[in-house]
């Protein structure tokens, strides 16, 4: 589904674009398969082509993405486990998962809901087991929607910044090839033991 969608994407522009754009991100909070991440990031590229407005693109991305993740929520909160029952929900969010989501809301309280946003493979079965929990949905829109708010924007202008130097950026690589695989490593362990904490 994804591989269409990038496609489509790649041949709309304006209103069509960010309409299609803001759909996607809609659809991951019914539970399909799109990868958020990777939506802007394509999103982002089509910026430099001049398909769409960069600060459009974030007040766009950032609407979807609070819808998509107000829907997890309100569908944790509404149903809770019985909707696991569900063939396609129950993939997306398995039972072990959840039973960890629930242990970083003990530990880390509403921040979790912060934090997750910058976890990606972590952000639904946490906002699911949020909204299961009772968490307050205004702190669902305050951490959520103010990680959003700069998530979002690095990730378009750093896509913009680094598309315009691919040649520099490759060079550089080149040249400081055990910095970078450092840096790589570096954060890779990072990553790792971030989700170790978390489960």
């Amino acid at each position: 589904m994804m591989e269409q969608a990038l496609a489509a994407l790649q041949s709309l522009q304006g209103a069509p674009a960010y309409g299609l754009v803001f759909a996607l991100l809609v659809g991951s909070g019914f539970f399909l398969p799109v990868n958020e991440d990777l939506l802007l990031v394509a999103a982002a590229a089509a910026t430099l082509r001049g398909v769409m407005e960069p600060m459009l693109l974030v007040t766009v991305a950032w609407c979807g993405i609070l819808c998509a993740d107000s829907l997890i929520f309100l569908w944790g909160r509404r149903f809770g486990t019985q909707l696991l029952r569900h063939r396609l929900v129950a993939g997306a969010l398995p039972p072990r998962r959840l039973a960890a989501m629930e242990r970083a809301l003990g530990r880390w309280g509403s921040a979790a809901l912060f934090a997750v946003r910058f976890l990606p493979g972590l952000r639904t079965p946490l906002l699911f087991t949020a909204g299961s929990l009772r968490v307050p949905y205004r702190q669902l829109l305050m951490y959520d929607g103010t990680a959003a708010a700069i998530e979002i924007p690095l990730l378009v202008y750093g896509v913009r910044w680094a598309g315009g130097r691919w040649e520099d950026l490759l060079a550089f690589g080149r040249a400081n090839a055990w910095a970078v695989l450092a840096i790589l490593l570096a954060a890779a362990a990072v990553a790792w033991a971030v989700r170790r904490a978390w489960r």
